[in-house]
C-alpha cells in the first residue's frame, strides 16, 4: 500500500523553531511528527511513501537515513523551484507514487492522531467509483466542509465571513451538515485526470507555475470546486480518538500534553 506525506510547509506560526528546521521534525513525547506519523502509516501496512518536502528539506532526509527508512521504501518529491501546497504537491508527487489503480493514503505531518486507518480504508472501498474519502469532525473552526444527507460533499462555508462554494451553491442544513476536516484522506487515481484539468485551467488563467508546469494551490479547492463531478465522501470514525493540529504553539502544547503517558 502507498501513502503521501505532505511535509514541506514553511510552519511559520511555529516561529524560532522552524526558522531552522522543517516542521516535520518538531517533537511530541520525544519523536517527531514525520516519525508518529511514518510509524503510523508502517502499521497500518503502508510499505511504499512519498514525501513531499521543499523547507530544510536535506533535515528531513537525513531523519529518514538516520531511521532505516522506517522499514519501508521512501522517496522524496522535492519542492526545489517553488512550494506547491497540497494539491500542486499532491501533482508533483504522481510519478513516484505510480498508484496504478489502487488508492492511497495522503496524511500531513503536522496531524497527530490515532483513529483507525484500516476503517477508513474499508469505507472507501466499499463504495464504487469514490474519488476521496475525507478524515472530518465536528470541531470549532471557521471552514467548513459541507455533506449531504449520504456522507457526500457538496460544498465549503467560511461561518466568519459567510462566504459559500462552489458557486451557486446553497447549503440545506435540513439535510446537511457541516464538517471539518481532518488532514487525512485517502484518493483514488481516478481523480488524477481532473486534478490535472484543475491545474491546467489555473495555469491558463495566468497562475504562476514550475518548470514542469505545476501551480501553487490547494487539495481542497480542488475538491471544493470539481464535488458536484466527483464523489468526495466523509469519514468519521467510530469511535473516540486523539486528533491535533500542532501547527500553532498552543495546539502543539496541547499535543504534548495528549501523549504525556502513552
Amino acid at each position: 500500500m502507498k501513502a503521501l506525506v505532505f511535509a514541506a510547509g514553511l510552519g511559520t506560526r511555529l516561529g524560532e523553531f522552524t526558522q531552522s528546521h522543517p516542521k516535520a521534525l518538531v517533537e511530541v513525547g520525544g519523536r517527531t511528527m514525520l516519525e508518529r506519523v511514518l510509524l503510523r502509516l508502517r502499521d497500518a501496512g503502508v510499505d511504499d511513501v512519498v514525501i513531499n518536502v521543499h523547507h530544510f528539506p536535506e533535515q528531513i532526509e537525513e531523519c529518514v537515513r538516520a531511521h532505516g527508512n522506517f522499514g519501508m521504501h521512501i522517496a522524496f518529491s522535492r519542492e526545489s523551484e517553488m512550494l506547491l501546497e497540497t494539491g500542486g504537491g499532491l501533482l508533483a508527487a504522481a510519478p513516484l507514487l505510480d498508484a496504478g489503480n489502487e488508492p492511497f493514503i495522503i496524511h500531513n505531518a503536522d496531524i497527530l492522531t490515532d483513529f483507525p486507518l484500516h476503517e477508513m480504508l474499508t469505507v472507501h472501498a466499499a463504495m464504487a467509483n469514490r474519488g476521496a474519502t475525507l478524515l472530518v469532525g465536528e470541531r470549532d473552526t471557521a471552514r467548513y466542509l459541507i455533506f449531504d444527507e449520504e456522507g457526500r460533499m457538496r460544498g465549503w462555508t467560511n461561518v466568519t465571513t459567510g462566504a459559500v462554494r462552489p458557486e451557486g451553491f446553497v447549503p440545506d442544513y435540513a439535510t446537511m451538515v457541516r464538517r471539518a476536516f481532518g488532514g487525512v484522506h485517502v484518493f483514488s487515481p481516478a481523480l488524477f485526470p481532473a486534478l490535472r484539468a484543475y491545474n491546467d485551467s489555473l495555469a491558463a488563467a495566468g497562475a504562476p507555475t514550475d518548470s514542469r508546469g505545476i501551480c501553487r494551490f490547494s487539495i481542497m479547492n480542488f475538491y471544493i470546486d470539481n464535488c458536484a463531478a466527483c464523489d468526495i465522501q466523509a469519514f468519521e470514525p467510530s469511535a473516540p480518538y486523539l486528533w491535533c493540529d500542532i501547527g500553532k504553539p498552543d495546539s502543539l502544547e496541547a499535543a504534548r500534553r495528549m501523549v504525556q503517558g502513552q
